[in-house]
């Protein structure tokens, strides 16, 4: 499987009830698609434990994105370059209500 965290905090005024459905509807498109395995749950940040050791970056929520292997998430980038409809209206409603976005990939060994 591969798989990408994304970090991010949300942009001033937004709520995470509207990021989370926005989210939802993202990931059931691509899903639709054949585009995406699955998106997990968002995450807050917990930094106030010894655990927490990244004073580099001071991102508030969490997610993760899985695909089946690589095409498949280079198919999904290639979705969302085109900017065709539906897909590019479904995509800006999600990422126009983060800031800040971090994307961290790897690959199941």
């Amino acid at each position: 499987m591969f798989h990408m965290l994304t970090c991010f905090n949300l942009r001033p005024g937004i709520e995470l009830g509207a990021f989370r459905s926005a989210l939802a509807d993202y990931t059931a498109h691509l899903q639709a698609l054949n585009l995406v395995e699955s998106n997990s749950p968002i995450g807050q940040r917990q930094s106030d434990t010894i655990m927490d050791t990244d004073d580099e970056r001071h991102h508030q929520y969490f997610t993760t994105s899985t695909f089946r292997d690589r095409a498949q998430v280079d198919a999904a980038v290639d979705y969302i370059k085109a900017h065709t409809e539906p897909g590019h209206s479904i995509h800006h409603a999600v990422y126009s209500k983060v800031q800040d976005p971090i994307f961290i990939c790897w690959q199941d060994t």
